[in-house]
């Protein structure tokens, strides 16, 4: 396990590169011609970022990333 310490801005700008990551993953997730292995590994990466985002975010902010369908429900439709 690692610790960082940041300041307010170092704060923000992790808070919001990860939340711009979130984004376009959810988007990457709603594209049919994405390979199902392609967004099994890209469940794993929104994860990752998810708890990490999770770990500095508001509570009504983090409910916005909240994966909405697993993707093997996605993929028995």
């Amino acid at each position: 396990m690692l610790g960082f310490l940041f300041n307010t801005k170092e704060c923000q700008e992790l808070e919001y590169l990860l939340k711009r990551e979130l984004e376009e993953m959810l988007l990457d997730f709603s594209d049919k011609r994405i390979d199902y292995l392609v967004k099994r590994a890209m469940e794993d990466r929104y994860s990752v970022l998810f708890k990490m985002y999770a770990r500095i975010a508001h509570p009504k902010e983090l409910s916005k990333y909240v994966r909405k369908r697993k993707l093997e429900e996605e993929h028995l439709t």
